[in-house]
Protein backbone atom coordinates (compact mmCIF):
# COMPACT_ATOMS: atom_id res chain seq x y z
CA UNK A 1 0.00 0.00 0.00
CA UNK A 2 2.88 2.34 0.95
CA UNK A 3 4.72 1.52 -2.36
CA UNK A 4 1.67 2.54 -3.88
CA UNK A 5 1.36 5.58 -2.62
CA UNK A 6 4.58 6.60 -2.99
CA UNK A 7 4.38 5.77 -6.74
CA UNK A 8 0.90 7.93 -7.05
CA UNK A 9 3.17 10.95 -5.92
CA UNK A 10 5.52 9.93 -7.92
CA UNK A 11 3.54 10.15 -11.09
CA UNK A 12 2.24 13.40 -10.14
CA UNK A 13 5.57 15.02 -9.73
CA UNK A 14 6.73 13.79 -12.91
CA UNK A 15 3.54 15.05 -14.48
CA UNK A 16 3.86 18.58 -12.88
CA UNK A 17 7.27 18.49 -14.67
CA UNK A 18 6.05 17.71 -17.67
CA UNK A 19 3.61 21.02 -17.38
CA UNK A 20 6.57 23.26 -16.52
CA UNK A 21 9.14 22.09 -19.49
CA UNK A 22 5.63 22.79 -21.39
CA UNK A 23 5.49 26.20 -20.26
CA UNK A 24 9.38 26.53 -20.89
CA UNK A 25 9.03 25.58 -24.07
CA UNK A 26 5.70 28.37 -24.75
CA UNK A 27 7.86 31.72 -22.98
CA UNK A 28 10.70 30.42 -25.35
CA UNK A 29 8.57 30.29 -28.59
CA UNK A 30 6.53 33.53 -27.40
CA UNK A 31 9.55 35.60 -27.45
CA UNK A 32 11.32 33.91 -30.40
CA UNK A 33 8.09 35.11 -32.77
CA UNK A 34 7.98 38.19 -30.79
CA UNK A 35 11.33 39.52 -31.55
CA UNK A 36 11.47 38.43 -34.84
CA UNK A 37 9.08 41.43 -35.49
CA UNK A 38 10.05 44.10 -32.94
CA UNK A 39 13.47 45.32 -35.03
CA UNK A 40 11.04 45.39 -38.41
CA UNK A 41 8.13 47.35 -37.21
CA UNK A 42 9.81 51.47 -37.11
CA UNK A 43 10.41 50.19 -40.82
CA UNK A 44 7.79 48.80 -41.73
CA UNK A 45 5.52 51.95 -40.39
CA UNK A 46 8.12 54.26 -42.16
CA UNK A 47 7.70 52.27 -45.35
CA UNK A 48 3.90 53.03 -45.25
CA UNK A 49 4.61 56.51 -45.58
CA UNK A 50 4.42 57.77 -41.54
CA UNK A 51 5.88 60.77 -40.62
CA UNK A 52 8.73 60.39 -37.65
CA UNK A 53 6.08 61.52 -36.02
CA UNK A 54 3.29 59.54 -36.59
CA UNK A 55 5.68 56.50 -35.79
CA UNK A 56 6.37 57.53 -32.91
CA UNK A 57 2.77 57.84 -31.59
CA UNK A 58 1.84 54.79 -33.31
CA UNK A 59 5.00 52.84 -31.70
CA UNK A 60 3.49 54.27 -28.30
CA UNK A 61 -0.11 53.02 -28.51
CA UNK A 62 1.45 49.43 -27.67
CA UNK A 63 2.85 50.65 -24.67
CA UNK A 64 -0.14 52.46 -23.40
CA UNK A 65 -2.44 49.70 -23.95
CA UNK A 66 -0.12 47.22 -22.28
CA UNK A 67 0.30 49.93 -19.45
CA UNK A 68 -3.83 49.90 -18.61
CA UNK A 69 -4.38 45.99 -19.60
CA UNK A 70 -1.40 44.05 -18.08
CA UNK A 71 -3.26 44.28 -14.63
CA UNK A 72 -6.84 43.57 -15.68
CA UNK A 73 -5.47 40.55 -17.67
CA UNK A 74 -3.76 39.27 -15.04
CA UNK A 75 -6.60 39.64 -12.05
CA UNK A 76 -8.66 38.14 -15.31
CA UNK A 77 -6.36 35.25 -15.20
CA UNK A 78 -7.10 34.66 -11.32
CA UNK A 79 -10.79 34.81 -11.93
CA UNK A 80 -11.31 32.35 -15.25
CA UNK A 81 -8.32 30.24 -14.76
CA UNK A 82 -4.88 30.28 -16.13
CA UNK A 83 -5.83 27.81 -19.08
CA UNK A 84 -8.36 30.01 -20.48
CA UNK A 85 -6.94 32.81 -19.94
CA UNK A 86 -3.65 31.71 -21.55
CA UNK A 87 -5.70 30.10 -24.73
CA UNK A 88 -7.22 33.65 -24.94
CA UNK A 89 -3.99 35.58 -24.85
CA UNK A 90 -2.24 33.96 -27.77
CA UNK A 91 -4.49 33.35 -29.67
CA UNK A 92 -6.02 37.27 -30.02
CA UNK A 93 -2.23 37.84 -30.33
CA UNK A 94 -1.46 35.31 -32.91
CA UNK A 95 -4.51 37.09 -34.76
CA UNK A 96 -2.90 40.82 -34.20
CA UNK A 97 0.20 39.11 -35.48
CA UNK A 98 -2.15 37.79 -38.71
CA UNK A 99 -3.73 40.95 -39.31
CA UNK A 100 -0.43 42.81 -38.91
CA UNK A 101 0.61 40.74 -42.10
CA UNK A 102 -1.52 42.32 -44.28
CA UNK A 103 -1.32 45.22 -43.20
CA UNK A 104 -0.54 47.76 -46.41
CA UNK A 105 -1.78 50.88 -44.58
CA UNK A 106 -1.40 52.72 -41.66
CA UNK A 107 -4.83 51.94 -40.80
CA UNK A 108 -4.60 48.89 -40.73
CA UNK A 109 -0.79 48.46 -38.84
CA UNK A 110 -2.51 50.05 -35.87
CA UNK A 111 -5.96 47.98 -36.04
CA UNK A 112 -3.23 45.07 -35.43
CA UNK A 113 -1.44 46.65 -33.09
CA UNK A 114 -4.45 47.06 -30.29
CA UNK A 115 -5.47 43.38 -30.00
CA UNK A 116 -1.19 42.39 -29.12
CA UNK A 117 -1.01 45.08 -26.94
CA UNK A 118 -4.71 44.58 -25.07
CA UNK A 119 -3.55 40.90 -24.87
CA UNK A 120 -0.33 40.30 -24.94
CA UNK A 121 0.39 39.14 -21.51
CA UNK A 122 1.08 35.52 -22.26
CA UNK A 123 4.88 35.60 -20.32
CA UNK A 124 3.22 36.88 -17.12
CA UNK A 125 0.22 34.49 -16.90
CA UNK A 126 2.61 31.81 -17.25
CA UNK A 127 4.45 33.18 -15.14
CA UNK A 128 1.01 33.15 -12.72
CA UNK A 129 0.80 29.64 -13.68
CA UNK A 130 4.10 28.58 -12.81
CA UNK A 131 3.72 30.02 -8.98
CA UNK A 132 0.90 27.43 -9.14
CA UNK A 133 2.50 24.87 -9.74
CA UNK A 134 5.71 24.84 -7.33
CA UNK A 135 6.70 25.74 -4.10
CA UNK A 136 7.35 28.88 -2.73
CA UNK A 137 11.30 27.43 -1.86
CA UNK A 138 11.34 26.04 -5.91
CA UNK A 139 9.81 29.26 -7.23
CA UNK A 140 12.64 30.97 -8.15
CA UNK A 141 14.28 28.87 -9.39
CA UNK A 142 11.68 27.56 -11.44
CA UNK A 143 11.17 31.47 -12.49
CA UNK A 144 14.96 32.03 -13.53
CA UNK A 145 14.58 28.96 -15.57
CA UNK A 146 11.51 30.09 -17.40
CA UNK A 147 13.29 33.86 -17.51
CA UNK A 148 16.54 32.09 -19.30
CA UNK A 149 14.14 30.03 -21.69
CA UNK A 150 12.28 32.93 -22.94
CA UNK A 151 15.88 35.33 -22.97
CA UNK A 152 17.48 32.84 -25.53
CA UNK A 153 14.39 33.27 -27.54
CA UNK A 154 14.49 36.68 -27.72
CA UNK A 155 18.32 36.41 -28.88
CA UNK A 156 17.43 34.18 -31.32
CA UNK A 157 14.54 35.56 -33.18
CA UNK A 158 15.75 38.89 -34.55
CA UNK A 159 18.40 36.55 -36.39
CA UNK A 160 16.14 34.74 -37.88
CA UNK A 161 14.09 37.77 -38.77
CA UNK A 162 16.83 39.98 -40.39
CA UNK A 163 17.15 36.45 -42.61
CA UNK A 164 13.49 36.70 -43.46
CA UNK A 165 13.41 40.51 -44.38
CA UNK A 166 16.31 39.79 -47.05
CA UNK A 167 13.91 38.30 -49.13
CA UNK A 168 11.05 40.39 -50.98
CA UNK A 169 8.06 40.47 -48.63
CA UNK A 170 10.39 39.96 -45.62
CA UNK A 171 8.21 41.54 -43.09
CA UNK A 172 4.84 39.85 -43.93
CA UNK A 173 6.22 36.56 -43.91
CA UNK A 174 7.77 37.19 -40.63
CA UNK A 175 4.54 38.52 -38.93
CA UNK A 176 2.53 35.45 -40.27
CA UNK A 177 5.79 33.23 -39.24
CA UNK A 178 5.11 34.88 -35.95
CA UNK A 179 1.27 34.11 -35.94
CA UNK A 180 1.96 30.44 -36.41
CA UNK A 181 4.37 30.42 -33.44
CA UNK A 182 1.59 31.48 -31.30
CA UNK A 183 -0.83 29.03 -32.88
CA UNK A 184 1.59 26.60 -31.98
CA UNK A 185 1.42 27.84 -28.41
CA UNK A 186 -2.21 27.43 -28.22
CA UNK A 187 -2.10 23.88 -29.26
CA UNK A 188 0.20 22.91 -26.56
CA UNK A 189 -1.63 25.05 -23.55
CA UNK A 190 -4.78 23.21 -24.77
CA UNK A 191 -3.37 20.18 -23.70
CA UNK A 192 -2.42 21.10 -20.22
CA UNK A 193 -5.24 20.08 -17.83
CA UNK A 194 -8.38 21.42 -17.62
CA UNK A 195 -9.30 22.61 -14.41
CA UNK A 196 -7.80 23.63 -11.18
CA UNK A 197 -9.00 23.44 -7.27
CA UNK A 198 -7.74 22.87 -4.15
CA UNK A 199 -7.19 19.26 -3.16
CA UNK A 200 -9.80 18.11 -0.41
CA UNK A 201 -9.20 16.84 2.90
CA UNK A 202 -9.01 13.44 2.07
CA UNK A 203 -6.19 13.89 -0.37
CA UNK A 204 -4.53 15.91 1.88
CA UNK A 205 -4.68 13.12 4.30
CA UNK A 206 -3.37 10.65 1.82
CA UNK A 207 -0.41 13.24 0.84
CA UNK A 208 0.59 13.21 4.44
CA UNK A 209 0.84 9.51 4.77
CA UNK A 210 3.05 9.55 1.33
CA UNK A 211 5.43 11.91 2.22
CA UNK A 212 6.28 9.95 5.15
CA UNK A 213 7.10 6.92 2.71
CA UNK A 214 8.36 8.84 0.09
CA UNK A 215 10.91 10.26 3.17
CA UNK A 216 12.18 6.53 3.84
CA UNK A 217 11.80 5.15 0.16
CA UNK A 218 12.98 7.63 -1.77
CA UNK A 219 14.58 10.63 -0.18
CA UNK A 220 17.14 8.88 1.89
CA UNK A 221 17.90 6.82 -1.19
CA UNK A 222 18.36 9.35 -3.23
CA UNK A 223 20.77 10.79 -0.87
CA UNK A 224 22.94 7.43 -0.68
CA UNK A 225 23.55 7.55 -4.42
CA UNK A 226 24.45 11.48 -4.58
CA UNK A 227 21.15 11.26 -6.58
CA UNK A 228 20.34 14.37 -4.11
CA UNK A 229 23.23 16.62 -5.09
CA UNK A 230 22.43 16.20 -8.82
CA UNK A 231 19.12 17.26 -8.54
CA UNK A 232 20.32 21.25 -7.87
CA UNK A 233 21.55 21.44 -11.24
CA UNK A 234 18.74 18.78 -13.09
CA UNK A 235 16.10 21.00 -11.44
CA UNK A 236 12.33 19.20 -10.74
CA UNK A 237 14.02 15.90 -11.84
CA UNK A 238 13.42 13.30 -8.62
CA UNK A 239 11.66 12.39 -5.51
CA UNK A 240 13.32 15.04 -3.42
CA UNK A 241 12.65 16.48 0.64
CA UNK A 242 11.29 19.04 -0.34
CA UNK A 243 8.97 17.27 -2.64
CA UNK A 244 8.21 14.67 0.31
CA UNK A 245 7.84 18.25 2.53
CA UNK A 246 5.58 19.77 0.23
CA UNK A 247 2.92 16.82 -0.37
CA UNK A 248 1.97 17.66 3.53
CA UNK A 249 0.38 20.64 2.43
CA UNK A 250 -2.82 21.14 0.24
CA UNK A 251 -1.45 21.21 -3.39
CA UNK A 252 -3.71 24.08 -6.65
CA UNK A 253 -5.01 20.93 -9.02
CA UNK A 254 -6.94 22.81 -11.86
CA UNK A 255 -10.20 23.75 -11.33
CA UNK A 256 -13.64 23.58 -13.69
CA UNK A 257 -14.78 27.15 -14.72
CA UNK A 258 -15.67 28.73 -17.72
CA UNK A 259 -15.46 31.63 -20.04
CA UNK A 260 -19.13 32.05 -20.55
CA UNK A 261 -19.82 32.85 -16.88
CA UNK A 262 -21.57 36.20 -16.42
CA UNK A 263 -19.71 39.06 -17.89
CA UNK A 264 -20.68 41.14 -14.80
CA UNK A 265 -19.61 38.70 -12.92
CA UNK A 266 -15.90 38.93 -13.91
CA UNK A 267 -16.03 42.06 -13.66
CA UNK A 268 -16.79 42.01 -10.41
CA UNK A 269 -14.38 39.64 -9.16
CA UNK A 270 -11.44 41.59 -11.17
CA UNK A 271 -12.18 45.12 -10.01
CA UNK A 272 -12.02 43.32 -6.19
CA UNK A 273 -8.94 41.67 -6.81
CA UNK A 274 -6.86 45.15 -7.91
CA UNK A 275 -8.65 46.87 -5.19
CA UNK A 276 -7.46 44.64 -2.94
CA UNK A 277 -3.69 44.88 -4.35
CA UNK A 278 -4.03 48.50 -4.78
CA UNK A 279 -5.26 48.92 -1.23
CA UNK A 280 -2.37 47.00 0.28
CA UNK A 281 0.69 47.69 1.51
CA UNK A 282 2.53 46.95 -1.20
CA UNK A 283 3.78 50.30 -2.61
CA UNK A 284 7.19 50.17 -1.56
CA UNK A 285 7.99 47.11 -3.58
CA UNK A 286 6.29 48.11 -6.65
CA UNK A 287 7.92 52.06 -6.22
CA UNK A 288 11.32 49.73 -6.14
CA UNK A 289 10.49 47.73 -9.31
CA UNK A 290 9.56 50.87 -10.81
CA UNK A 291 13.07 52.68 -9.56
CA UNK A 292 15.11 50.20 -10.97
CA UNK A 293 13.20 49.88 -14.23
CA UNK A 294 13.95 53.38 -15.26
CA UNK A 295 17.39 53.58 -14.51
CA UNK A 296 18.10 49.59 -16.16
CA UNK A 297 16.17 51.40 -18.90
CA UNK A 298 18.32 54.58 -18.55
CA UNK A 299 21.64 52.87 -19.07
CA UNK A 300 20.25 51.16 -21.74
CA UNK A 301 18.51 54.12 -23.41
CA UNK A 302 21.47 55.85 -25.26
CA UNK A 303 24.10 53.06 -24.91
CA UNK A 304 25.13 52.87 -28.74
CA UNK A 305 25.45 56.94 -28.97
CA UNK A 306 27.71 57.21 -26.02
CA UNK A 307 29.96 54.54 -26.60
CA UNK A 308 30.63 56.18 -29.75
CA UNK A 309 30.82 59.29 -28.57
CA UNK A 310 33.03 58.27 -25.34
CA UNK A 311 35.22 56.00 -26.87
CA UNK A 312 34.80 55.97 -30.74
CA UNK A 313 33.53 52.36 -30.69
CA UNK A 314 31.62 51.81 -33.86
CA UNK A 315 28.17 50.55 -33.82
CA UNK A 316 29.08 47.25 -34.96
CA UNK A 317 31.36 46.44 -32.09
CA UNK A 318 28.21 48.01 -29.92
CA UNK A 319 26.14 45.58 -31.27
CA UNK A 320 28.69 42.96 -30.41
CA UNK A 321 28.31 44.09 -26.37
CA UNK A 322 24.70 44.00 -26.67
CA UNK A 323 24.36 40.47 -27.58
CA UNK A 324 27.17 39.31 -25.53
CA UNK A 325 25.33 40.99 -22.27
CA UNK A 326 22.24 39.88 -23.53
CA UNK A 327 23.56 36.26 -23.69
CA UNK A 328 24.84 36.57 -19.90
CA UNK A 329 21.33 37.72 -18.96
CA UNK A 330 19.62 35.06 -20.79
CA UNK A 331 22.17 32.08 -18.80
CA UNK A 332 21.87 33.75 -15.93
CA UNK A 333 18.33 32.62 -15.27
CA UNK A 334 19.88 29.32 -14.12
CA UNK A 335 22.13 30.88 -11.39
CA UNK A 336 18.73 32.13 -9.64
CA UNK A 337 18.56 29.24 -7.90
CA UNK A 338 22.02 28.61 -6.91
CA UNK A 339 22.05 32.08 -5.58
CA UNK A 340 18.91 31.43 -3.66
CA UNK A 341 19.73 28.43 -2.04
CA UNK A 342 23.39 30.26 -0.61
CA UNK A 343 21.25 32.92 0.72
CA UNK A 344 18.65 30.52 2.10
CA UNK A 345 15.24 31.90 0.90
CA UNK A 346 16.22 35.25 1.90
CA UNK A 347 14.88 37.31 -0.76
CA UNK A 348 14.52 40.66 0.88
CA UNK A 349 18.36 40.34 1.19
CA UNK A 350 19.21 39.33 -1.83
CA UNK A 351 16.98 41.80 -3.50
CA UNK A 352 18.72 44.19 -1.17
CA UNK A 353 22.39 42.88 -2.30
CA UNK A 354 21.36 42.89 -5.92
CA UNK A 355 20.11 46.78 -5.94
CA UNK A 356 23.44 47.82 -4.42
CA UNK A 357 25.44 45.68 -6.82
CA UNK A 358 23.33 47.40 -10.05
CA UNK A 359 23.72 50.31 -8.45
CA UNK A 360 27.61 50.29 -8.54
CA UNK A 361 27.62 48.79 -12.00
CA UNK A 362 25.81 52.20 -13.48
CA UNK A 363 28.10 54.34 -11.77
CA UNK A 364 31.11 52.17 -13.07
CA UNK A 365 29.94 52.54 -16.35
CA UNK A 366 28.67 56.46 -15.81
CA UNK A 367 32.73 56.78 -15.23
CA UNK A 368 34.63 54.06 -16.91
CA UNK A 369 38.00 55.35 -18.74
CA UNK A 370 38.01 53.20 -21.12
CA UNK A 371 35.93 50.37 -22.92
CA UNK A 372 36.99 47.20 -20.64
CA UNK A 373 35.41 48.78 -18.20
CA UNK A 374 32.29 49.05 -19.59
CA UNK A 375 32.84 44.92 -20.99
CA UNK A 376 33.23 44.01 -16.84
CA UNK A 377 30.93 45.98 -16.26
CA UNK A 378 27.96 44.45 -18.57
CA UNK A 379 29.40 41.41 -17.62
CA UNK A 380 28.31 41.18 -14.06
CA UNK A 381 25.22 44.15 -14.95
CA UNK A 382 23.16 41.56 -16.95
CA UNK A 383 23.45 39.03 -14.15
CA UNK A 384 22.71 41.02 -11.20
CA UNK A 385 19.78 42.61 -12.98
CA UNK A 386 18.21 38.73 -14.20
CA UNK A 387 18.80 38.08 -10.47
CA UNK A 388 16.91 41.68 -9.28
CA UNK A 389 14.21 40.94 -11.47
CA UNK A 390 13.12 37.45 -10.35
CA UNK A 391 13.80 38.18 -6.69
CA UNK A 392 10.93 41.09 -6.45
CA UNK A 393 8.92 39.01 -8.35
CA UNK A 394 9.02 36.30 -5.99
CA UNK A 395 9.05 38.87 -3.09
CA UNK A 396 5.32 40.20 -4.84
CA UNK A 397 4.18 37.08 -4.64
CA UNK A 398 5.37 36.21 -1.27
CA UNK A 399 3.81 39.30 0.23
CA UNK A 400 0.69 39.11 -1.65
CA UNK A 401 -0.55 35.53 -1.30
CA UNK A 402 -0.81 32.88 -4.18
CA UNK A 403 -4.29 33.31 -5.12
CA UNK A 404 -3.99 36.49 -6.37
CA UNK A 405 -0.25 35.88 -8.03
CA UNK A 406 -2.06 36.80 -11.51
CA UNK A 407 -3.19 40.55 -10.43
CA UNK A 408 0.03 40.94 -9.13
CA UNK A 409 2.34 39.75 -11.67
CA UNK A 410 -0.11 41.97 -13.72
CA UNK A 411 0.05 44.96 -11.81
CA UNK A 412 4.44 44.60 -11.74
CA UNK A 413 4.28 44.83 -15.46
CA UNK A 414 1.95 47.92 -15.76
CA UNK A 415 4.62 49.52 -13.06
CA UNK A 416 7.21 48.79 -15.91
CA UNK A 417 5.21 49.75 -18.46
CA UNK A 418 5.20 53.28 -16.94
CA UNK A 419 8.57 52.95 -16.65
CA UNK A 420 9.07 52.27 -20.55
CA UNK A 421 6.69 55.90 -20.65
CA UNK A 422 9.29 57.42 -18.84
CA UNK A 423 12.28 57.03 -19.59
CA UNK A 424 13.00 57.78 -23.05
CA UNK A 425 11.36 61.54 -21.49
CA UNK A 426 13.82 61.10 -19.09
CA UNK A 427 16.90 60.17 -21.25
CA UNK A 428 16.58 62.62 -23.64
CA UNK A 429 16.44 65.47 -21.37
CA UNK A 430 19.54 64.13 -19.78
CA UNK A 431 21.26 63.67 -22.89
CA UNK A 432 21.27 67.12 -23.13
CA UNK A 433 23.43 67.38 -20.48
CA UNK A 434 25.61 64.82 -20.88
CA UNK A 435 26.40 61.28 -23.01
CA UNK A 436 26.49 59.89 -19.13
CA UNK A 437 23.56 61.87 -18.67
CA UNK A 438 20.73 58.75 -18.73
CA UNK A 439 23.53 56.75 -16.68
CA UNK A 440 23.86 59.33 -13.88
CA UNK A 441 20.40 60.05 -13.71
CA UNK A 442 19.72 55.93 -13.57
CA UNK A 443 22.71 56.15 -10.28
CA UNK A 444 20.71 58.64 -8.18
CA UNK A 445 17.36 56.47 -8.98
CA UNK A 446 19.21 53.27 -8.01
CA UNK A 447 20.41 54.74 -4.99
CA UNK A 448 16.63 56.03 -3.71
CA UNK A 449 15.66 52.07 -4.69
CA UNK A 450 18.26 50.95 -1.81
CA UNK A 451 17.45 53.75 0.47
CA UNK A 452 14.02 52.17 0.61
CA UNK A 453 14.80 48.90 0.96
CA UNK A 454 17.23 49.87 4.03
CA UNK A 455 14.36 51.64 5.63
CA UNK A 456 11.44 48.86 4.55
CA UNK A 457 12.87 45.43 4.62
CA UNK A 458 13.07 45.32 8.67
CA UNK A 459 8.80 46.09 8.49
CA UNK A 460 8.71 42.60 6.87
CA UNK A 461 8.73 38.97 8.43
CA UNK A 462 11.49 36.37 6.99
CA UNK A 463 8.93 35.10 4.09
CA UNK A 464 8.96 38.97 2.93
CA UNK A 465 5.32 39.60 3.92
CA UNK A 466 4.80 42.89 5.74
CA UNK A 467 4.12 42.98 9.92
CA UNK A 468 1.71 45.76 8.91
CA UNK A 469 -0.79 44.03 6.78
CA UNK A 470 -1.44 41.34 3.98
CA UNK A 471 -3.05 41.16 0.80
Amino acid sequence: MNNHICSTLSLKLKSRRGIIHCIYVVGFMDLFGVSMIIPLLSHHVKALGASPTVAGIVGSTYGMLQLFSSTIVGSWSDVVGRRYSLLTSILLSAFGYGLLGISTSITLFVLARIPVGLFKHSLSICRALLSDLVSESERPLVMGHFNAASSVGFILGPVVGGYLTEHEGGFYTSSFTCAAIFLINAGLVWMLPQSEKITDRNETNISNNSSKVCHNEYCTKSAQNGLHANNHHSGLTTVTEADCRSARKPRLRWREVSLLQPAWKQLTSVSSRIHMVASSDMWDLFLVRLLMAIAIMLYYSNFSLAMEERFSMKPKMTGYLISYSSTLGALAGFLVGPVTQLYRNNMPALLLHSTVLTCSLILLYATAPSVWQVVLTSTFFAISTSIGRTCITDLELQRGGAHASGTLIGAGQSVTAVGRVLAPLLSGLTQEISPCGPASLGVVLALAAVGLLLIRIPKWDGGGRTKTGKL
